[in-house]
């Protein structure tokens, strides 16, 4: 907010719940930064980071497979409250399947990044009628896009493409989270992202966010959209109006 002598007062105090993974937590930060309006230094927000990447994968725990994050999240969310933080955040889209049951234990609220991407498209992309989503497998079976984007005709890659491209480029050896930003999940990405298109999507989401590191919108022929781009722009100005 600005005070009654034209001051920037970022004074609120955002929590990124993080390490989901350890580069989108960083992204998310850098975003934050850079949607700042700021006259000096010190008037960026103070931003209090828990990148815990020991929270267990939350694309095994909704598919049953591995132990559930929840209760790593609430303990790293309370880290935070402890903190004093006055709105949190998390940079990984399949870790909002858990949003709600973690809100309800936290005394801060949660911007919602589904909630937020929602509005964006509809105030930005008002023609828009099929959405491609780039996600992981966990994402996709809980139906998480359907269920905030409510409006829009959701369309993935085919499940050949999901494993061998997307799936492939998140978690492979030669994947983002083992640290290869490089050419091998590129053409990977594109290829699903090719799929996309041709089945009709209008637009692109970056439904992990690990992929936004990888694909840029300059390597696609649709608009190709990062939730976490939206996130840290509506998480600036709500911190603003607090």
């Amino acid at each position: 907010m600005v005070n009654w002598e034209g001051m920037i007062m970022n004074d609120k105090i955002i929590g990124i719940i993080g390490g989901m993974g350890p580069k989108a937590t960083i992204d998310l930060y850098t975003k934050i930064v850079d949607a700042t309006e700021i006259e000096k230094e010190q008037d960026h927000f103070r931003v209090i980071i828990d990148s815990n990447p020991k929270i267990p994968d939350r694309t095994e725990g909704i598919l049953g497979i591995g132990e559930s994050p929840l209760n790593a999240l609430i303990e790293t969310g309370k880290n935070l409250e402890k903190l004093g933080v006055d709105i949190g955040c998390i940079p990984c889209i399949t870790a909002h399947y858990f949003i709600e049951d973690v809100q309800k234990e936290l005394s801060y609220p949660i911007l919602n990044a589904l909630e937020e991407l929602n509005k964006y498209i509809k105030e930005n992309y008002s023609g828009v009628k099929k959405v491609g989503v780039l996600a992981t497998t966990g994402t996709r079976k809980i139906g998480l896009f359907q269920k905030y984007l409510t409006d829009f005709s959701i369309i993935y890659p085919s499940d050949e493409i999901q494993k061998e491209c997307v799936m492939e480029a998140i978690y492979g050896k030669e994947g983002i989270k083992h640290g290869n930003l490089g050419n091998k999940p590129l053409q990977l990405l594109k290829r699903a992202s090719d799929e996309l298109i041709e089945k009709g999507a209008e637009l692109i989401i970056s439904g992990c966010t690990e992929i936004i590191l990888v694909l840029k919108p300059h390597h696609i022929t649709k608009p190709l959209i990062d939730p976490m781009d939206v996130l840290a722009k509506a998480i600036v100005n709500t911190a603003k109006l607090a």
